[in-house]
This record gives structure tokens, sequence and C-alpha cells, in this order.
């Protein structure tokens, strides 16, 4: 599907500032098209904070800290405790001590969490091809790497 990419905007039409504000741009664009996705998640009962723990999981048998999670999820960490506090009452996740250092909390999935957050992936799966299918082949196969390249380049070390 090709499409011929979206006229800039002429100097009246950019008058604000956060028009062609990167870090803007970046956010709004990840709102419009997240919000789309999130609806689905909302519509089988989930919480968005809910689905990013478990997509932040899946892939990660050792499991994930709490810390971690909540850098990942972006979430405060005394949220991102009492959200899985939540899912542990609910059988989605269990915490157990880090192997190599017991004062350290993991988190993984239980074998419900497993099974959601499989139906989840799928069905992100599905609207990320989707999302993609919107955009010339280039540029949607240039997005992905684009944007870790961005984040690798400004990111903090990351706390484990």
């Amino acid at each position: 599907m090709l499409h011929s990419p979206p006229p800039a905007p002429s100097s009246s039409e950019a008058a604000r500032f956060v028009d062609d504000y990167l870090l803007y741009l970046l956010a709004r664009a990840s709102h419009v098209i997240s919000s789309e996705f999130h609806e689905q998640v909302r519509r089988r009962g989930i919480s968005v904070p809910v689905w990013r723990v478990l997509a932040s999981l899946v892939g990660s048998p050792q499991g994930e800290t709490v810390t971690g999670l909540a850098e990942t999820c972006l979430l405060q960490q005394p949220t991102m405790t009492k959200l899985l506090d939540r899912m542990a009452r609910d059988g989605l996740v269990r915490r157990a001590p880090d192997r190599r250092d017991r004062r350290v909390v993991r988190v993984a999935l239980t074998p419900q969490g497993e099974g959601l957050a499989m139906e989840l992936v799928r069905a992100a799966k599905q609207h990320e091809m989707e999302v993609l299918a919107r955009h010339p082949e280039a540029e949607a196969t240039a997005l992905k790497p684009l944007l870790r390249s961005l984040m690798a380049r400004h990111q903090r070390p990351r706390r484990r």
C-alpha cells in the first residue's frame, strides 16, 4: 500500500511551537497509535498498566525486577508495587527472590498470566501490522531501527 507523505505544514499552519517540536511529535504519535490498541485491551477487561506489565514479562523466564518493570512500564515504583500486588492476587504474576541476590525480588508470569499475555501479544502484533501497513514500506521498515537508535543515544543506564 503506497502513500505519499503528508505535506509539510506551511509557515502559517506551523505557528505553534509544539506542531514542529520533536518531543511533542513523538509523544503525540505514541498516544494516537497506542490509543487504538488500548481500546482493544480495555474491551477485554484489562487495564493498560496490566497490559504493559504482561507485555514486559513475555520472553523473560527469569522475570524482571520491580524497578525494571516500573521503568519499562512508565510507572512510579510505588504504583508498580500496588499493581503487582493486585496482579499477584489475580494469579497473573508471581514474585520470587533473585537467584544471585536474595535481596532482589523478581516478578514473572504465572501460567495464567502467560496465557493472557500471549493472547494480548497476538492482538498487539496484529495491530502493529495494521499500523505499519498504512505507511510506505521503506518508512515502515526504517521506523523501529530509527526509534531504537534515538533511544540508545539518549538513554540513561538502566538500573537492575
